[in-house]
């Protein structure tokens, strides 16, 4: 009997795709649920501490003077308390595992606030954008010359349909 199953299992497996995958090459995807390890979107974290307070191993620590968040990796169990308490959903649990290391350093991030993020990105772009042909920079004026006739335009329009009593006040307040 046992000899049937066992020709049985051979035969099926030769019509099927193999389970295992060719792993550095490919990965088969991460089941949901997954605890992996915790991930923060720095510029909308606004330093409340809420994930400190609430770590059960006290993996987690917020510095305001220094503007810094910091995790040690080793010392959390993926709990995901810390993501549930923090008011600004900054916090995520990404499902692949935290790189493996040697060194015992906890990983500390930078809180920037969102006009400093782009302002640091707009101190990155390349100079090129500054260097625009004379060109261009004459059609600009132009341009928004342009637009503010437009929008004067409509503006007397909407004037036009209003009580004349409203409008001349509008008109004067505009003047």
């Amino acid at each position: 009997m046992g000899a049937f199953k066992l020709g049985k299992m051979t035969f099926g497996s030769l019509f099927k795709e193999p389970e295992t995958v060719k792993y550095p090459f490919e990965t088969k995807p991460q089941p949901m649920g997954l605890k992996g390890h915790i991930e923060i979107d720095a510029p909308n974290c606004i330093l409340c501490g809420m994930c400190e307070r609430s770590c059960a191993t006290n993996c987690i620590a917020v510095d305001k003077q220094e503007r810094t968040w910091s995790i040690d990796r080793l010392q959390c169990v993926q709990c995901g308390y810390c993501i549930t308490v923090c008011p600004k959903k900054c916090l995520s649990m990404n499902p692949n595992y935290a790189p493996a290391t040697t060194v015992h350093e906890p990983d500390v991030v930078k809180i920037t606030d969102k006009e400093e993020a782009n302002v640091e990105k707009a101190e990155n772009e390349p100079i090129e954008k500054a260097a625009e042909p004379q060109e261009q920079k004459a059609a600009e004026p132009a341009a928004e010359e342009a637009k503010a006739s437009a929008i004067d335009g409509q503006l007397a329009a909407l004037i036009g349909l209003m009580d004349p009593d409203k409008a001349e006040k509008v008109k004067d307040a505009l003047s």
